[in-house]
């Protein structure tokens, strides 16, 4: 080194000139390709050595015909959600020398597309897909090239030859749903994530099938859109407190939406649970230490992002191991508690920031 500064990397050529070789025949010693005469690897050897030469693992990988990378499509990079089953599918990965390419989609079926171009472009040798709205056609098409695996779709063409991971969305929504209903609560909101998501629609229909199965009457007006941002759930929950209904709990479609609807609470003087309890859906590692720790089903989503990545590489082996079956689990913690009998409190809207 020189005046601090890092060195330039040493390249094939010089370690050639070292060793009194030609650059080919170091190709070939490194990648341990052909037989080469044991003089000449030796003197290869010392002059790698000498000069302190680091090969470019991409670009032999790439001669070889391989990336030893997995591609991953996630819909926000920057969602504890996903960056959660990121954290799973590193663990999976790194240990077999693989390492994830990650891009997002933000939930636009256009950009999913694009996304998985980019990464078809980077050669990844095997596709997570963690949600989104990319068309069946188009996932069929990438399955028939390398394997893929979806996180929280059904697949339903039968001649899709990835594989996805459904979980239990509904019967998730149904115990949340349920377990307030046992608590006492009878005027239930439900601040529900993008219609045109799968599990958003599923968590719908759990919450609308813990109450007919209780004999509680639906009322769409108890139902009001989110996207899954802590944003959404703030307004969410503003616009379910306008109601002229004595409200007494919440399912949120997700914590992220829970944590958002807890602020809207706080700012209009509503304690949790005294006066309304909350419950939201995923278990994020945030939802243990928020005022009050969130009641939430819990999703297994790092296990799961580990599971994926276990399941790809097996796939990159030649095996077909299954899929896991992972249960969901409502995790009951302070932000729910037995009805109260006093109505609910209702500031008026000046208290609104």
């Amino acid at each position: 080194m020189q005046n601090g500064s890092a060195r330039r990397p040493v390249t094939v050529i010089e370690v050639a000139q070292e060793a009194g070789v030609s650059p080919s025949t170091v190709s070939r010693i490194l990648n341990g390709s052909a037989g080469v005469a044991a003089d000449k690897k030796r003197a290869v050897e010392q002059a790698v050595e000498r000069l302190g030469y680091r090969p470019n693992m991409m670009a032999r990988h790439l001669v070889q015909g391989n990336s030893r990378t997995v591609g991953v499509l996630t819909q926000d990079i920057a969602s504890p959600f996903y960056n959660d089953a990121i954290r799973g599918i590193e663990e999976g990965l790194m240990p077999h020398g693989y390492s994830p390419l990650m891009i997002s989609g933000h939930w636009h079926s256009e950009q999913e597309g694009h996304a998985i171009e980019l990464l078809l472009g980077r050669r990844v040798e095997a596709l997570i897909v963690l949600g989104g709205s990319v068309p069946e056609a188009e996932l069929h098409d990438v399955a028939a090239r390398l394997p893929v695996v979806v996180l929280g779709r059904r697949i339903e063409r039968p001649d899709f030859s990835g594989f996805s991971l459904v979980l239990d969305n509904f019967g998730g929504a149904r115990r949340a749903t349920t377990h307030l209903i046992q608590l006492g609560h009878r005027t239930i909101g439900h601040i529900m994530g993008l219609p045109e998501h799968a599990d958003a629609q599923e968590r719908l229909a759990g919450y609308r099938a813990a109450l007919e199965d209780h004999g509680l009457p639906w009322d769409s007006s108890l139902v009001v859109q989110g996207d899954f941002r802590e944003a959404s759930g703030l307004l969410g929950m503003q616009r379910l407190l306008e109601l002229d209904r004595p409200l007494t709990a919440v399912f949120c479609s997700n914590d992220q939406m829970a944590y958002g609807a807890r602020l809207a609470l706080y700012r209009r003087g509503i304690r949790v649970p005294d006066d309304l309890s909350l419950v939201g859906f995923d278990d994020l590692p945030g939802s243990s230490y928020s005022t009050p720790p969130l009641t939430s089903v819990r999703q297994p989503v790092h296990d799961l992002g580990r599971r994926m990545a276990e399941f790809v590489l097996a796939r990159l082996n030649g095996q077909t191991p299954a899929l896991p079956e992972l249960e969901l689990e409502l995790v009951v913690r302070e932000s729910t508690a037995l009805v109260r009998v006093s109505p609910l409190p209702r500031p008026g809207p000046s208290s609104v920031r």
